[in-house]
């Protein structure tokens, strides 16, 4: 299997996704000029068993926002397949709410190497660069992207800073949002959020409740009907994201998304979460 092949999968990009989006936000946004910079080092298992290691960094002020991550395959699993991820989102805060700029990521192993731009505006994507070129696929089972799929859209990045109102908990229900809309260059599907019950984590640099939410997944355009992972992964109630408050705002960091695969639980956790003015 290519390796772009994989970089699509619904798995793969529902994984990113959640790990990240499940990350993200609420009101993000610290009062005043001030950024808030977040790091978190995430330790990834398979049925237990440790196979890959992720960074996120993220900066965000009152006008703007940068969020960094980066994965790769550790111990046995690196023996497999050398993989390696890096993915990096821009964008403006307008309302209150992330709307973003730019979009980046790379996939490389021993035998090549992918790389994605994509440029927005308005939560309209304007451009998409794809090295080596890709075409989508014309088989009559592919459900085709349109230019509507293209609109009110987050990348998978921006998908994590989700505004909660600075009147609301940011631990409990109001952490845990209904519809997000999101696009990745391949695929558009929507993932949403359901607020299951409050837990007390300890953890580096973090010691304080999470909230837990339920998580699904809805392919809207670029799959394949017939995709067993596709089908799996729209059927899988057994997902689910714990999200933990940046203290002093109103911003929810991801610090723990499980989710059922065909192959076994994948669990992406946090060993390390800290935040710095």
């Amino acid at each position: 299997m290519s390796l772009v092949r994989k970089h699509r999968s619904p798995l793969l990009g529902l994984g990113l996704s959640l790990s990240l989006f499940a990350g993200g936000a609420s009101s993000l946004f610290a009062s005043g000029a001030h950024a808030e910079n977040v790091r978190a080092h995430y330790r990834v298992s398979l049925i237990g068993l440790p196979i890959g290691a992720a960074d996120a960094t993220s900066s965000i002020d009152e006008k703007h926002y940068r969020v960094d991550l980066s994965v790769k395959l550790t111990g046995v699993a690196s023996l497999i397949s050398n993989l390696r991820m890096a993915l990096a989102s821009t964008g403006a805060i307008e309302g209150g709410a992330p709307t973003p700029m730019t979009y980046a990521t790379t996939a490389s192993n021993s035998r090549e190497t992918r790389t994605l731009r994509m440029a927005l505006a308005s939560g309209t994507v304007r451009q998409v660069q794809y090295s080596p070129f890709w075409e989508e696929d014309k088989d009559p089972d592919h459900v085709p992207l349109t230019d509507a799929h293209r609109r009110g859209i987050l990348d998978p990045l921006s998908a994590f800073l989700m505004p909660v109102p600075e009147n609301a908990n940011p631990v409990g229900p109001s952490a845990c949002r209904a519809h997000v809309p999101v696009y990745d260059g391949y695929t558009r599907f929507d993932v949403s959020l359901r607020f299951v019950e409050v837990k007390e984590v300890k953890e580096k640099g973090y010691s304080g409740p999470v909230t837990v939410c339920a998580a699904r997944y809805f392919p809207i355009a670029g799959h394949k009907t017939t995709a067993k992972g596709t089908q799996f992964m729209a059927q899988n109630e057994q997902m689910d994201v714990w999200l933990a408050p940046v203290s002093r705002t109103h911003v929810v960091v991801p610090y723990r998304v499980s989710l059922m695969t065909q192959v076994g639980a994948i669990v992406v956790e946090a060993s390390e979460l800290r935040v710095t003015p």
